[in-house]
């Protein structure tokens, strides 16, 4: 057996050993986020159907009771561990894994907006010169920075939800007037265990009222 043949041969077991591992961790990482959404929801719904889209999108579908959200969905996205290239792009593009939650909202829904949450908070002591000891500091609240020309009334009650310590983690919120009404993503690593997920459960139910409040 030729040396080229015995280094193709051992390069395809390390690829099939990687894909198997690769593909079971993401089984599993995915699995487990969804039990805790799942239990998360014990009290008013439950999961219904889960399948995998391919090896790092799981999908599952909810139902929860009255009152609370309808065409209820939950897509868990992870690297792609099983495939290394893709992997190390993923790793080089600092690719997030999430869990998003989509759902449409009970009633008639006439609320449109798109919120991207990006922060970058520092600790850091800055020293500063002794020429410079007349400054005053100042420690600012939530900046909110808009592409509304005009300010909409109903959009302060879930803005205000958002600038809540509890609604932190969230990457993106999305309301549409059609279906479905409410999309809202979160880090996976924020969903850490059982009680992470009733916190995010909770931010979205606060989300859902929010823009309820704004019909009334």
């Amino acid at each position: 057996m030729s040396k080229l043949l015995i280094d193709a041969l051992a390069a395809a077991f390390l690829a099939t050993v990687w894909y198997v591992w690769g593909s079971r961790y993401n089984r599993r990482k995915g699995m487990r986020a969804l039990r805790w959404f799942e239990a998360a929801c014990s009290v008013s719904g439950e999961v219904v159907e889960s399948h995998w889209g391919n090896i790092s999108q799981l999908h599952a579908k909810l139902r929860f009771a009255a009152h609370w959200f309808e065409n209820a969905h939950v897509t868990i996205r992870l690297v792609p561990r099983p495939l290394p290239i893709q992997w190390l792009f993923s790793i080089w593009h600092k690719q997030k894994e999430t869990l998003t939650f989509v759902a449409d909202l009970d009633g008639q829904h006439g609320l449109s907006l798109e919120l991207l949450r990006h922060r970058w908070v520092t600790h850091k002591h800055i020293h500063t010169s002794t020429e410079a000891q007349h400054w005053t500091v100042s420690r600012p609240g939530p900046v909110i920075l808009t592409t509304r020309t005009q300010w909409a009334q109903e959009l302060t009650p879930v803005v205000n939800t958002l600038m809540t310590s509890r609604g932190h983690d969230l990457i993106s919120v999305r309301f549409r007037r059609s279906s479905p009404h409410l999309e809202a993503t979160v880090a996976l690593d924020a969903i850490t265990d059982e009680e992470a997920a009733i916190g995010f459960l909770g931010v979205l139910r606060e989300l859902a009222s929010s823009a309820s409040a704004q019909r009334q």
